[in-house]
């Protein structure tokens, strides 16, 4: 009977064994293949397992999310997460395929979790509010200088605009810049960005940001983030912009290391979070209001952190602050619409150059994939459809969009050869998604993208001869890192699209947010692109990530340090 017993358990549990299977498929993602390893019991989907994949780190949870869901739902047919819709869809498409010969049959239309939960007021020191670059540093500030935080985000995972930001942050008398050799000066960097501004820019922000930003570069290593390489971006008259090893897209990399920091810390982040109203009681902040799955809950704080980005995906505003923009196509997250800026408003605070609006000068024609300026700082030129040059490739973003325009078609193609591949991996992403056209020689890249053959090569053939003389006679380009000589020539057409707006709600420089008569709204601060003053007329490629790194740990440490008062 016991030996009956012992059988029967091994048949049962050959039989269980038998019915996990597992099954490997793969989908395109953003940057490249996902390949995805699924486990199948019983026809059902047990687990999912992402083996491989190229894409950028930020989408880590986007990936977790998608896979819990096809989970709970047995479905794929499932809402991609915002901000990640390429990465989304390669994971289904790789479930999808995986599972094509496994035996499941998944549910057609996924069943909509029903949520109950009862929603509690909360309370707190600060609440962040926006999980971009600027909040994730406002709160590690404030939690580094013993304030209590929570961070709210609406889109299901942090990053926001940031996740977007390839060519990297600038600083000035930097540790790394000493190592390197190359010399400079917050007063360089002032005088280059305030040029660049139109002399538009608050002085007192500015002389903030170009201070402080060779600590912000330390404060960000000292959390894991690689910024070991040095380059040029237009608009600076040295080598100022740092970026991660191997020209890595700059944003994912910060974005990683500061929520890993978050995490670390045990800060509270609250995704798929809205703050819908701002509180105020007797003149001062008192905690926001936030909506979640149709419902609303308070959390009450002492002071509040505003890092919701700008309006750059709100055409509407847009257009309401700039006419001229009207149509124009977006770089941005579609996150950034501006709300936190009208709540903002709603409690009296006041604003600054709305209608200063930036275009970025090579977004691939006619899409919303932007090819980073640090591709022109190695090297690239920029060509019109007769082949020749017509601009300083390393101008501001809005003098190089607006010589763009007035070319034929209103676009032009950025040109460069192997070796600057090589030198900026961000290429090879551009490469993969098949935005790029290549060939093995000038002539035959020339017939590729309609331009006149003979005038290409004539004008390679001058830059070249500028690169080996050190100066650039026909536009006076600075920083000509080498010659396009190595096969194989790319080409990419791009025109200008909306990319950044510079105004915002009025800030000085301790990051807190002032009324109409210039006095400060207590309790509330402001970092990053919500804000407005910074950058003037023109925002200089790289100076971005230095205001949300400067200007939300300014907010953080403030707020903190109320708190504490």
């Amino acid at each position: 009977m016991f030996k009956k017993s012992l059988i029967m358990l091994s048949l049962v549990s050959s039989l269980v064994m038998a019915s996990k299977e597992e099954f490997v498929g793969s989908g395109k993602g953003y940057n490249g293949d996902i390949k995805v390893r699924v486990s199948v019991e019983n026809k059902k989907i047990t687990d999912i397992e992402v083996v491989k994949h190229e894409e950028s780190g930020f989408t880590r949870r986007a990936m977790k999310k998608i896979n819990d869901e096809i989970l709970s739902s047995q479905s794929l047919d499932i809402d991609n997460i915002a901000g990640a819709t390429y990465t989304s869809e390669g994971i289904k498409e790789a479930v999808g395929k995986a599972i094509a010969s496994s035996g499941v049959i998944l549910n057609k239309v996924a069943k909509k979790a029903t949520i109950n939960e009862e929603l509690k007021d909360l309370e707190t020191d600060i609440v962040v509010v926006g999980g971009g670059g600027a909040g994730l540093s406002a709160a590690i500030a404030a939690k580094e200088n013993g304030a209590r935080v929570i961070l709210l985000e609406k889109m299901p995972m942090v990053g926001g605009n940031t996740n977007y930001a390839t060519g990297g942050i600038n600083a000035a008398d930097t540790s790394i810049q000493k190592k390197l050799g190359i010399e400079d000066s917050a007063e360089l960097y002032y005088n280059d960005t305030m040029k660049g501004g139109k002399n538009l820019n608050n002085p007192s922000l500015l002389k903030k940001l170009t201070e402080e930003s060779k600590y912000a570069i330390d404060w960000l290593i000292s959390k894991g983030t690689d910024l070991a390489e040095v380059s040029f971006s237009g608009g600076q008259s040295v080598k100022r912009i740092h970026r991660p090893t191997g020209g890595k897209a700059v944003g994912p990399v910060i974005v990683d290391a500061l929520n890993s920091t978050l995490e670390n810390m045990g800060v509270e982040t609250k995704t798929n979070n809205r703050v819908v109203k701002i509180l105020m009681e007797n003149n001062k902040v008192s905690g926001v209001l936030v909506g979640n799955n149709g419902k609303e809950y308070k959390i009450n704080a002492k002071a509040v952190i505003m890092a919701t980005g700008g309006f750059g995906a709100n055409a509407d505003m847009v257009s309401e602050y700039n006419p001229k923009l009207k149509g124009f196509g977006t770089t941005n997250n579609p996150a950034i619409t501006g709300e936190g800026i009208k709540l903002i408003q709603e409690v009296g605070g006041d604003l600054v150059d709305m209608e200063q609006i930036q275009t970025h000068p090579t977004v691939v024609h006619q899409t919303p994939n932007m090819i980073t300026e640090s591709v022109r700082g190695e090297g690239a030129i920029l060509v019109n459809r007769d082949g020749k040059r017509f601009i300083n490739e390393l101008e501001t973003r809005d003098v190089v969009s607006k010589a763009e325009l007035e070319q034929k078609g209103k676009s032009a193609f950025l040109i460069f050869d192997q070796q600057t591949r090589e030198n900026l991996s961000a290429i090879n992403g551009y490469v993969k998604k098949g935005l790029t056209k290549e060939a093995n020689n000038i002539s035959e890249l020339s017939k590729i993208i309609g331009v006149d053959s003979k005038e290409l090569e004539k004008t390679i053939t001058r830059y070249n001869s500028f690169v080996k003389n050190g100066k650039d006679s026909d536009f006076g380009k600075k920083g000509l890192p080498r010659e396009i000589v190595k096969a194989p020539f790319y080409a990419i057409e791009v025109s200008p699209a909306i990319h950044h707006t510079m105004g915002g709600v009025k800030i000085n420089e301790n990051a807190e947010v002032l009324d109409k008569n210039g006095d400060k709204i207590q309790g509330l601060y402001a970092a990053g692109e919500i804000t407005g003053g910074v950058h003037g007329g023109n925002r200089i490629g790289g100076n971005a990530v230095t205001d949300i790194i400067v200007f939300g740990k300014i907010a953080g440490e403030n707020a903190a340090k109320e708190v504490k008062n």
